[in-house]
Parts: C-alpha cells; sequence; structure tokens
C-alpha cells in the first residue's frame, strides 16, 4: 500500500509539475537549451532550477530591480540566467561555483545572453570569494552546499540593504524536514529553517516550490 501510494503522489506531482509550466511563461531558446543539455551532460541535473521555479526567480528579481545581485551556486547557469532578466540597465550579477569542470560550457551560455556583459562568474571556494566582494546586493540567491546555508546568510546579510531579498533553496529538502528520525544533513536544515524563523532583521516566508525556498526580505 505504501509504494502504490507513493507511486500515486509521484504521478499528481508530476502532472501538477506540468500544469504549472503550462499556465506560465515559456522560457526562451537559451534556457530551454541549458536546461536540455543538463539533463543530457550532468550525473544529478535535478539541481536545475527548471522552467517553474526560474520564472519564479525572474518575477521576484523583476520586482526588487536590483542593480546587484549574489548567486551563490552557479551549477549549469540557468537560475543564473533568470535573475539576471530583472537586472538594472547598469546592473550587474557575480555568481559563484566550485565545478571548474563546468566553466567552459556555463561561460559559453552566459556569452550567448543579453547579460555578457552583466555576468561576472567566480570560480572556487564562496567561502574565499565572498569577502573579496566590495558589493551591496539587492538579491541574493543561495543554492550551493547546504551545510553552509547559515554561514552564507550570516557572512551576507549586512550587505543586503532594508527592502533586499535573500532566497534560499532546498530548504523542504524532499520533505524530510517532516521526519521523526532526520539524518545528519535534513537536521542542518531544520536547524537552519528554526534559526531564519527567529531571525527579526528578516520577514520570511518559505513558497513550496519545487524543494522548497525561503525568500526573506531584509527589514
Amino acid at each position: 500500500m505504501f509504494f502504490g501510494t507513493f507511486a500515486v503522489m509521484e504521478i499528481v506531482h508530476s502532472d501538477l509539475e506540468s500544469y504549472l509550466e503550462h499556465t506560465t511563461d515559456e522560457e526562451n531558446s537559451l534556457l530551454k537549451m541549458v536546461n536540455r543539455d543538463t539533463y543530457l551532460k550532468e550525473t544529478m541535473p535535478h539541481m536545475l532550477s527548471g522552467h517553474y521555479q526560474g520564472r519564479v526567480l525572474s518575477l521576484l528579481s523583476k520586482l526588487v530591480a536590483p542593480k546587484r545581485i549574489l548567486e551563490i551556486g552557479t551549477f549549469t547557469g540557468y537560475a543564473t540566467l533568470c535573475l539576471a532578466e530583472g537586472l538594472k540597465e547598469d546592473g550587474l550579477l557575480h555568481t559563484i561555483d566550485i565545478n571548474a569542470e563546468q566553466q567552459e560550457r556555463v561561460q559559453g551560455y552566459f556569452d550567448e545572453s543579453p547579460f555578457a556583459d552583466k555576468i561576472r562568474y567566480h570560480i572556487g571556494d564562496a567561502a574565499v570569494i565572498l569577502p573579496t566582494l566590495n558589493e551591496t546586493f539587492d538579491l541574493v540567491f543561495i543554492d550551493a552546499d547546504k551545510k553552509r546555508n547559515l554561514f552564507y546568510f550570516e557572512t551576507i546579510i549586512n550587505q543586503v540593504p532594508s527592502g533586499g531579498l535573500i532566497l534560499i533553496d532546498n530548504v523542504l529538502w524532499k520533505g524530510k524536514v517532516l521526519d521523526s528520525k532526520p539524518d545528519n544533513q535534513t537536521k542542518q536544515i531544520i536547524d537552519l529553517n528554526a534559526r531564519l524563523a527567529q531571525d527579526k532583521r528578516v520577514e520570511k516566508v518559505i513558497l513550496p516550490i519545487r524543494d522548497g525556498l525561503f525568500v526573506l526580505r531584509k527589514k
């Protein structure tokens, strides 16, 4: 019975995701290519933000109209390109990833986009690179190694002005945050969520999009 119920839930989720994608704006041709290439060439393509979440990120960025964006965790650049859609004309986006093997291909996507001169792609450890970025960020998207999410948040919070947004991905962790006996990685995410829920510096809400998106607005 459990496995049958689980299979039905997976089908419903897939159908719902398809419905959401068909009732939002389409991906442009470059995003479709990044999506396709990621599923063909990457061993963990599910890390891609994807069509629906990408449109959410784009819309949030356009609502903020940021002059500066920071992204921690580039992967194949899909979310980067979505976030860049909201940049002001003189805006700039810094994105950081530790995987040098993807650099040439991902940089190629950026070069093909209308935002080629607005994206600064950093390869290396974010903990090392962040202190070198002497910027104020109107929008931050954290989607990297989950065990350091709280460190990234605390590192960057003072560089976000009042009204700025910090977005943290994967905060529902496939529903494991509800487990009665969570594993260590899930415990770290539960702890992060609990700490952010009590943080008086930000207004906050978790959107149940894909694997959970924490939206935090600096007071």
